[in-house]
Formats: C-alpha cells, structure tokens, sequence
C-alpha cells in the first residue's frame, strides 16, 4: 500500500509517466419489452424483465495526472487480450524512458503472458518498457483506473445495452469527451493519512 502511495507523490513527468490499469466486466442485457420513453413530469419506465446476452470485457488505462485515458472493449479477459491492450499502453508512451504501471495482481497480469502472444525478444522488450506496482490483495481501492472506471460507468454505461458494438462506440466518444475535458483524479490519500485511519495494519502503532 505505501508503496502505492509513494507512486502517487511523484511529480509529473513525461518521461516516466505513471499510469494506472484496471478492467471490468459489461453485463450485455436487451429489453424483453419496449421501454416507456419518459415524459414531461414522468420519468422513462423498463420491464424488470431482461434478457442476457453475454459479456464483454472493459480494459481501461489513465494518467491521472495528465488527465488521459484509453479505454478498450474485448469480447474476452484472456492473457491475450491483457497482453494486447498493455502493447497498446507502450504504444502510447514511445518517448517514455520507463512507464510505472499501477495494478492488481490477477493472475493473467504478468510477464508470462507477453511469452504466450509474442516472440521472446519482444515479450522481454515489452516488459522491461514498464516497472510494475501491484495494488496489496483486497486493495483495489487503490488503483485510481477504478475511479476512471466508475466514472466510465456512471456516465456512460449505466444502463442495459445489449450489443458490444454499442458499448464500443459509446465508450470510444466518452474517452475523446473526458480526455478533451483533461479530466485528472484529485487523489489526497497519502501514507500519513494511511497509519492513521488503517492502523490496525501497523502493530507496533496500536501498542
């Protein structure tokens, strides 16, 4: 965790930018009846009746002190679909000396995964564009791409959408309209802030 927070302390810097990543599933739900649009005075009414229609998978990077995002939709949450998005993350960053990448420890989240998609050479190139902090385990919280995320869902995605070429597309304008916003996390947790309100993480403090 202080380890995290220390991350979070770092000036902005460009060549070693800090990015956060998370991902999250999409729920793909149609209407098993047509919906009452609203009205004036009468808000839109749906049938608590819905039908499945899968899932897809939200990949979602951010430097929140740049205030940029980039948000991919997959049909998957393979280590092929991580591995790809991370090479996109890289891709991003071609100037970067090294890139910090904050994000949980999901077992498909390690090198193991770029050595299934690429060649060796590439796989160990692409690793070492990148020092990797792992969020503790029940931490997630401290990951601010969640943040991102629940924004993401909030504005955008709050409601049934039964194709992923809808959520492609509404996820894709609502990524230019925030990034166009410059839109950065005010994060003010800090490790001062951490040994006094999780003090039962630290013993020696509760003696």
């Amino acid at each position: 965790m202080e380890m995290v927070l220390d991350v979070y302390k770092r000036p902005i810097n460009p060549l070693y930018p800090v990015v956060c990543m998370d991902e999250s599933p999409k729920q793909l739900i149609a209407e098993t009846k047509v919906p009452i649009p609203a009205s004036p005075g009468v808000v839109a009414k749906h049938d608590y009746e819905y039908k499945r229609c899968g899932v897809c998978n939200i990949f979602l990077a951010c430097e929140p002190l740049a205030g940029k995002r980039m948000v991919k939709i997959t049909e998957r949450k393979t280590k092929v679909d991580w591995a790809c998005f991370i090479e996109e993350i890289a891709g991003q960053y071609e100037n970067a000396e090294k890139i910090t990448l904050v994000m949980d420890n999901l077992n498909t989240h390690n090198p193991g995964s770029f050595y299934e998609v690429f060649p060796p050479e590439k796989a160990k190139a692409l690793w070492d564009r990148f020092d990797i902090v792992y969020t503790p385990k029940h931490g997630s919280w401290l990951n601010m791409a969640e943040i991102e995320l629940n924004v993401l869902t909030g504005q955008c995605l709050n409601r049934r959408i039964d194709d992923i070429g809808i959520v492609k597309k509404e996820v894709a304008a609502w990524q230019k309209f925030r990034n166009n916003k410059n839109a950065k996390v005010n994060w003010q947790f800090t490790t001062e802030n951490a040994r006094i309100k999780l003090s039962r993480l630290y013993p020696t403090l509760e003696s």
